[in-house]
C-alpha cells in the first residue's frame, strides 16, 4: 500500500542553502537519532565504510581561520570577499556533519563502499527534514584538498563524501528545474 505522505515528501523535497539555515539546530539527542537514520543505508558486506565528524558552530571561527589560510596559500590573488567567505564556511548553519568515506580494500568493491557513504549523506538530509530541520549537502574545495581534509579530520585513505549543513530554514525552499527524465531513461532491449 502506498504512503501518500512519504510520496509527497519525496516528490517535493528541496534543499535550503546553508547560508539560509539559522538557529536552532538539532540538540545532541536529536542529532544522535538523525545519525541513526542516516546510517540505515545499503551496505554490502556490513562494512559501515563511513563515519561522522560533528562541527559545532562554536568551532566555526577556528575552522574558518585555518581554511582561509590554506586557501590563501594556494590562491594568493584571492579577493578579501573570497577570504571572508572561507572564514565563514562553518558558521553558515548551526551544525555541520562531515561524512567521511572510509572505503578500504575488501572483496566488496571500493565503488560500492563509496556509494554507501553517499547514501548516508542523502539519508541525513531526509533525517534532518523528519526532525523539522532543513539541510544542504555540500562538497566544496576543502573536500578535495588533502591539507584541509586532514585539518577537518580525514585520516589516511579517507575522503569526505561531503558536509551536511543543518539548521532551521530562514527562507522557504525554492523549486528548481528538474531534468527531463525521458532523456535520462532507456529500456534495455536485446
Amino acid at each position: 500500500m502506498s504512503d501518500p505522505n512519504l510520496i509527497h515528501y519525496l516528490s517535493t523535497r528541496r534543499t535550503v542553502p546553508s547560508i539560509s539555515l539559522g538557529e536552532p539546530g538539532p540538540d545532541n539527542d536529536t542529532l544522535a537519532k538523525m545519525l541513526e537514520i542516516a546510517a540505515r543505508v545499503p551496505d554490502h558486506g556490513k562494512l559501515a565504510p563511513w563515519r561522522f565528524i560533528i562541527y559545532d558552530i562554536t568551532k566555526g571561527t577556528t575552522i574558518g581561520q585555518r581554511l582561509s589560510a590554506i586557501w590563501l596559500s594556494k590562491e594568493q590573488d584571492a579577493t578579501e570577499d573570497r577570504v571572508e567567505a572561507e572564514r565563514n564556511r562553518f558558521q553558515r548553519a548551526p551544525l555541520v556533519v562531515g561524512v567521511i568515506s572510509s572505503a578500504r580494500p575488501h572483496k566488496i568493491p571500493e565503488w560500492e563502499q563509496v556509494l554507501s557513504a553517499g547514501a548516508v549523506c542523502l539519508n541525513l538530509l531526509h533525517a534532518a527534514q523528519a526532525y523539522g530541520f532543513k539541510a544542504q549537502w555540500l562538497t566544496e574545495w576543502y573536500t578535495y584538498d588533502d591539507e584541509a581534509a586532514r585539518f577537518l579530520g580525514a585520516e589516511d585513505g579517507e575522503r569526505f563524501a561531503g558536509f551536511v549543513h543543518i539548521g532551521t530554514p530562514t527562507i522557504d525552499p525554492v523549486e528548481r528545474a528538474r531534468p527531463d527524465l525521458a532523456t535520462k531513461t532507456t529500456y534495455w532491449n536485446v
